[in-house]
This record gives C-alpha cells, structure tokens and sequence, in this order.
C-alpha cells in the first residue's frame, strides 16, 4: 500500500520578506553612510595639512641649502629637480610633488601674498576653487 504524506516544504523568501530584509538595509545605509563621509571629510583635511607641513619643511630644506625658496615659476618641482639657474641644491627633497586630496596640485607662491617674507602654499580644497572658505592653507586657521 502507498502511503502518500504531503511535505509542506518551503523555498525561498517571500516577496514581503525581502522588501522588508531591503528597508532594514536602507535605513542603517541612512544612518551610517553620513558618518563614514564625515569621517572621510576629515582624513582628507587631516592629510591636506599634513602634505603642506611636509613640504614646508623641505621647502626650507631647500632655502637653506640654497640661500633662496623657489619661485613661483619654478614651483614645487624644484623640490623634486634642481633648476637650472640654482647653486647648493642637495636634494631631491621629496620623491614626487603630491595632489591634495581632492586630486587638485597645491599652488605656491613665492614671494606670498599672505606671507610676504615668506611663500604661500594651499590647497583649493573640495571645491577647487581658489580663493573660498574650504581653502586649506598654511596661513590662518585650518582646524
């Protein structure tokens, strides 16, 4: 004799379920989300004052092995290349000119508008655009 027994197997996920499985998804993807950009906002600050710091100081690596900072013409470059009209040059003083963050060069200028005695060096920031609030300098406050 056959005995038949009905097995209420079940497969896969409802409809509902995975709707519901994508709003959970979505509002922790709301909540997180905004942190991590936040987070990632700073790092990109952090490390723009980081870079120009460095390249103060072999900017002044520079100066002192050669009497003189580049100029604006030569740019950071001179850092990584002696120009040629320059005597006592010892470096390279760093490997490569970084970009900031926000893949934009920093811009030196020698002698500086903010720093007459010195150079001015920056970042145009996350807009890339000279000259507005998010510049990020090694004049004034950047923190």
């Amino acid at each position: 004799m056959f005995t038949f027994t009905h097995k209420s197997a079940r497969h896969g996920f409802t409809l509902i379920e995975l709707l519901l499985v994508m709003v959970i998804l979505a509002v922790l993807a709301a909540i997180v989300v905004p942190k991590f950009a936040a987070h990632r906002q700073h790092a990109d600050i952090t490390k723009a004052l980081t870079d120009i710091s460095t390249l103060e100081t072999s900017l002044d690596a520079f100066q002192v092995n050669t009497g003189r900072y580049p100029a604006s013409d030569e740019g950071l470059q001179a850092l990584v290349q002696a120009p040629s009209n320059v005597t006592g040059w010892e470096g390279p003083y760093i490997k490569a000119v970084p970009m900031d963050p926000w893949a934009h060069p920093y811009i030196y200028r020698f002698p500086g508008e903010h720093n007459p005695t010195g150079f001015d060096l920056y970042s145009a920031g996350p807009d890339g655009q000279e000259g507005t609030a998010d510049d990020i300098t090694n004049w004034g406050n950047n923190k």
